[in-house]
C-alpha cells in the first residue's frame, strides 16, 4: 500500500486498525493485543484516543512475515488459563462483530477443535481462533513458510462457522482493493 495499513482511514475518523478494536470490543473481547511493526510509534499513538486498554508488542522480526507477528503476540498472550487466542489480520477491517461473536461461541460450544474461523461456500476468513493445541507449532513454525502448513496439517480439525459477512472475507492489500471498497486514497499528506 506504500503506508501503513493500521492507520488508512474508514471514514468517520476510523482507521483500519481502530474499526478492528472498536468491533473486537464491541464482540465482548476483553483482552485485547496488537503486535506492531513497521512505524510503531505513530501506529501506538492512534489507539491513544479508544479510551479502553489494547496491550501493545513489538516485533522486531516483522519483515519475516505474518507468521512472525502471530508468534509475537503469542508470546505476549500465552499464560496460565489461556486456552486460545483469537487472531485477525489488519487488511481486514470490515470484520462485522456479529462474525467476531459466532466464531468466539462456536470455539466454547466446540473446545476440542484445532481452529476455529468463518466460511461461505469454499472461502475461509478471520478472525480466527487457534487453540492451545496448536500454540507450540505455531511457535515453531518457519516464518517464511507462514501457518498455512500449520494450518494444512490440522484440516480435519478445523471448525468451519457459516457466516454472510463479507467483511470476514474482505483483505484490502491494494491501492485498487482500498478505491474499490472504501473510496479513493487519500494522498499521505490528509492522513
Amino acid at each position: 500500500m506504500g503506508r501503513p495499513k493500521p492507520l488508512l482511514p474508514l471514514g468517520d475518523g476510523e482507521t483500519f486498525l481502530t474499526r478492528i478494536l472498536k468491533t473486537l470490543r464491541d464482540a465482548d473481547v476483553d483482552d485485547m493485543l496488537v503486535v506492531v511493526g513497521h512505524d510503531g510509534a505513530s501506529i501506538k499513538a492512534s489507539m491513544i484516543p479508544l479510551g479502553f486498554e489494547v496491550r501493545v508488542v513489538e516485533n522486531p522480526e516483522y519483515t519475516r512475515g505474518q507468521l512472525s507477528s502471530l508468534q509475537a503476540g503469542l508470546r505476549a498472550a500465552d499464560r496460565p488459563g489461556v486456552r486460545a487466542v483469537l487472531v485477525t489480520l489488519v487488511d481486514l477491517p470490515l470484520i462485522s462483530s456479529s462474525t467476531v461473536r459466532a466464531v468466539l461461541e462456536a470455539y466454547r460450544r466446540h473446545p476440542t477443535a484445532a481452529m476455529v474461523r468463518p466460511v461461505n461456500g469454499d472461502r475461509h476468513g478471520h478472525p480466527v481462533v487457534f487453540d492451545r493445541q496448536l500454540f507450540d507449532e505455531l511457535r515453531a513454525g518457519d516464518p517464511a513458510v507462514g501457518a498455512k502448513l500449520i494450518v494444512n496439517a490440522h484440516r480435519d480439525a478445523i471448525l468451519g462457522v457459516p457466516v454472510t459477512d463479507e467483511g470476514a472475507f474482505v483483505d484490502i492489500d491494494t491501492p485498487g482493493d482500498y478505491e474499490r471498497l472504501i473510496g479513493k486514497l487519500p494522498d499521505e499528506s490528509h492522513l
